[in-house]
């Protein structure tokens, strides 16, 4: 018998981490998903074979209590996707399959002991010709829980798209239905980044970018929770060309934040952010423009770039919003490189991610939020992770200071072990990550404190028992709580960290 339940205390850290013992079914292709945390105890969804999906209940010393098989999911239609969103003591279900030429939105509430309370509610239907073999239907929730949002893109008319939602509350009733047209006037303009805030109101960008190039102009599009109607602003990009598009409700001021990438030339080197405030009451833009990255925060962040092309290979990670109306973005520098040729974002990243049309209907997420144990590739591939930049801005745009967590990895199977997690424990950022030292994974915490002071926290060890952390697919249960997931020999088990 394997066993690794164990734990260590850090008292200069005021760091407690405690392991999970797998199950022998826990294997690397193990699919799972940190549901949350509910009544006290960690919820773990597992899919270890077809049609057997399983809810592994977790106690605060991460031992097993209970394993309560979700026997309300389909088993012999075809299961597309499945969510979960917790509430202090409850979680609920919201799962897609398909029965013959109908997929089927669901949704089933689980206690903290992975039971089903109540009934299962049919939430929408959708009639198609087809077999779906990705999501139709998207689900997005407010800040605070008390909206949650259903909807799907009809797309068969490439020059009308057709919107379908479904606003329900916290208790999954249905407060309003809508069904809108949104003319797309270019085969190569798409629909992107939904969010949802506390009111109920979606927005949502749609924008016009050429096969694998720059965006060159774009759309905030609000729908507001009652209505059966878009509000559309057009942004003023004419001499900026813009990238991935990042969209965050402001619900402590009633305003969304629209950021991104931006280039000064079509195709150039990444100059800066880009940014664009949309204030609700006043139906008008409070803000709007750019902050250029400095030389000295270039020559930082570079890795074994040049200063030029610094940002070349960066992904915007983390949006967070003040109090204030300011705002703070996180990037990363990630790429692969092979003999054959090297990922980077023309060559492959904007491949219409957004328009992966399974004939008519399509979801704007184009991958499930839930760690895959498939992620291998037989390519000779390797995958590199590099710095992290974090730059935090003002109510006026603004920048107040910036700082580069320096890292450096990369891994020839896949990028399980790679990347980073971020966690807000109200007074600090904590961004963990593995570095490698001596050919073993540490993980390392770097945190932020409001003032924009850099602290490297002592490393955490794992034990020196063959743990190697996924801190990319971890989460935040509590307000000093994170599960990560492990690899321990060839088994998936869960690490706690609690911050005390």
């Amino acid at each position: 018998m394997i066993l690794i339940y164990s734990f260590l205390w850090f008292f200069s850290f005021s760091q407690r981490i405690v392991y999970s013992e797998p199950d022998k079914d826990d294997t690397r292709r193990m699919n799972f998903e940190i549901a949350g945390k509910i009544n006290g105890n960690f919820l773990i969804y597992k899919n270890t074979r077809v049609n057997k999906h399983i809810i592994s209940v977790l106690d605060n010393d991460m031992k097993e209590v209970a394993s309560a098989e979700l026997d309300f999911l389909p088993t012999n239609d075809r299961m597309i996707n499945v969510d979960f969103f917790p509430y202090p003591d409850y979680c609920y279900t919201i799962f897609q399959y398909q029965k013959k030429n109908v997929v089927y939105c669901m949704a089933a509430k689980i206690d903290g002991m992975g039971k089903k309370i109540g009934e299962v509610a049919e939430l929408d239907t959708t009639h198609i010709g087809f077999a779906a073999n990705n999501r139709i239907y998207t689900v997005i929730t407010s800040e605070d829980k008390n909206r949650i949002m259903v909807f799907k893109i009809n797309s068969r008319n490439k020059q009308l798209y057709i919107l379908s939602t479904v606003l329900l509350n916290d208790r999954l009733e249905t407060l309003k239905k809508s069904r809108l047209s949104i003319k797309m006037e270019d085969r190569n303009e798409y629909l992107s980044d939904f969010s949802l805030d506390n009111d109920g109101d979606m927005a949502f960008s749609r924008f016009f970018r050429n096969s694998n190039d720059n965006i060159s102009n774009a759309t905030l599009m609000i729908k507001s929770a009652g209505a059966d109607s878009l509000i559309m602003q057009t942004l003023n990009i004419e001499k900026t060309w813009l990238d991935e598009i990042h969209i965050k409700p402001d619900n402590n001021n009633k305003r969304y934040l629209f950021t991104s990438f931006y280039v000064k030339e079509r195709r150039g080197n990444i100059d800066g952010y880009y940014y664009y405030v949309w204030d609700k009451l006043s139906a008008k833009p409070v803000l709007e423009g750019t902050s250029a990255f400095s030389e000295e925060i270039r020559r930082e962040a570079r890795g074994d770039a040049g200063i030029k092309t610094a940002f070349n290979d960066h992904f915007i990670r983390n949006v967070i919003i003040r109090k204030d109306g300011g705002f703070i973005i996180g990037s990363e520098c990630y790429f692969t490189t092979s003999r054959f040729n090297n990922w980077n974002r023309w060559d492959y990243l904007y491949r219409s991610s957004y328009l992966n049309s399974y004939d008519y209907y399509y979801s704007p997420y184009y991958n499930n939020f839930w760690w895959s144990g498939n992620r291998f590739s037989n390519q000779a591939v390797r995958h590199h992770a590099d710095n992290i930049v974090v730059l935090s801005f003002d109510s006026k745009g603004q920048q107040e200071w910036n700082n580069v967590m320096g890292k450096s990895q990369y891994d020839d199977e896949s990028d399980n072990l790679l990347s980073y997690q971020m966690m807000n424990t109200g007074g600090q950022l904590h961004f963990l990550f593995n570095l490698q030292e001596r050919r073993s994974n540490l993980l390392t915490d770097f945190s932020i404190a409001p003032d924009g002071q850099l602290t490297r926290n002592p490393t955490l060890k794992n034990l020196d028992k063959g743990y190697d952390f996924m801190p990319k697919y971890a989460k935040q249960v509590g307000v000093r709580q994170m599960i990560v997931p492990c690899q321990y020999r060839n088994y998936i088990c869960f690490a706690k960290i609690e911050y005390n």
